[in-house]
C-alpha cells in the first residue's frame, strides 16, 4: 500500500487534544507517517488473521489480535 490517506488536520487535532498548544508542520506529518505504518502493518496481520481462519471478512478480533503483536 503505497497510497497515504491520514489528513494533516487530524494529526493537529489529535496532538492537540492531548495538550499541545502549537504543532509544527513537520510534527503533523512525522505523526502522519508514524500512524499509517504503524496501521499498514496491522491491516496486513489482520488480512492473515482472517484469511488463516478462512474468512474473507476482517473482523474486530482480527485487529485487536493484529494490535497485540
Amino acid at each position: 500500500m503505497t497510497e497515504k490517506i491520514l489528513p494533516l488536520a487530524a494529526m493537529e487535532k489529535l496532538l492537540k487534544n492531548c495538550g499541545a498548544e502549537r504543532v509544527s508542520d513537520k510534527a503533523k506529518v512525522a505523526l502522519k507517517n508514524a500512524v499509517e505504518e504503524r496501521a499498514e502493518e496491522m491491516a496486513t496481520k489482520a488480512v492473515r488473521f482472517a484469511m488463516h481462519a478462512g474468512r474473507k471478512t476482517v473482523k474486530e478480533g482480527d485487529i485487536r489480535l493484529a494490535s497485540k503483536e
